[in-house]
Parts: C-alpha cells; structure tokens; sequence
C-alpha cells in the first residue's frame, strides 16, 4: 500500500503498481496471510463442485494416507492468489493467465498461508502500447516454512509513461 497526497493533510491510499513499479527481480512478501477455516474449506469445494469426500467428509479423510480431510487446491490456488492483488494486480488492466501451477504440499484446515511473488518479466503489449505485462513468480507457503504451491501469473497494467519510439540512425 502505498499513500499519495491529494490535499493538505489529505491522502488517499493506493494499491497495485503501474508498469514503471515493476522491476525483474524484484521480491515482494505479501500480507497478510489467511487461517484456513473448515467452512472456507466445505463452502468453497463445494460451490466449485468438486464432490470427492476427501475435501468435506471427515471420515473418509481419516482413512487416508493424511488421515484428515484435506484443502482443495483450488481454493489454496485462489487465495495465494487473491493475497497478491493488492501489491501487484489492483490496478492491473485485465489477468492473462497461470502458467506452471505446481502443487508441492498438502493444505489441511487450520494452516496459515502466506504468499512471496517475485517478478520474473515485464514488457511493453505490442498491442495495446499504454499497456505493459508483467509476468510474477508466487510462491505460497505455510507458516512452518513449507511450500505448499508455486505458480507464474501474467497481468496487463498501465503504463504511465508514453512508450518511447526508438529512431535509428
């Protein structure tokens, strides 16, 4: 969250980045993280349809290898994600896609989760040459360190700088 001053003593709160903000390299720690709940769980798998009883029937979970119920990884997908909008997306022109989801760990009701993206590319749209995209790398982990996802994600921003022609001489 960044402040911009719009009066005296007056400020209003921004969130996001237009492509100027964004450098390759660069890591941002997203915050806060998000508790997952048995409702967030149960709800959520549910209002996606995806009806195998290892996401909400807490018997059957107990006869599995993890022995408990376990978090779809769409909703682990989703909220890694949605921790993110607000540094990198919230102003963001249109989302472009996922690239290499990778799920590395198990989420079970009751972990925190906390998401890392890292900026892997940034250009201008041939297309659309106001616009830019910027392509991160989101890593989302347990409280105990764990990574439990990783994906690449692509979005369209502003730009506020006019693109600069490039003259040959």
């Amino acid at each position: 969250m960044a402040l911009r001053r719009v009066g005296d003593n007056e400020y209003v709160e921004e969130h996001g980045g237009d492509y100027e903000d964004f450098e390759p390299g660069m890591v941002i720690r997203h915050w806060p993280g998000r508790t997952v709940s048995e409702a967030d769980n149960t709800w959520l798998t549910l209002l996606l349809m995806n009806q195998h009883p290892l996401h909400f029937d807490q018997h059957y979970g107990a006869g599995t290898e993890h022995g408990q119920v376990l978090v779809n990884s769409s909703i682990t997908l989703a909220l890694i994600g949605g921790m993110t909008v607000q540094a990198l997306s919230a102003r963001a022109v249109a989302n472009l896609g996922w690239d290499r989801v990778r799920l590395a760990e198990p989420v079970f009701v009751g972990d925190t989760l906390y998401a890392t993206s890292r900026i892997l590319a940034k250009r201008r749209s041939k297309s659309r040459p106001a616009q830019g995209i910027v392509t991160v790398e989101t890593t989302g982990a347990k409280s105990t360190g764990e990574t439990v996802i990783v994906f690449e994600r692509s979005f369209l921003v502003r730009c506020r700088e006019p693109e600069q022609a490039e003259f040959s001489r």
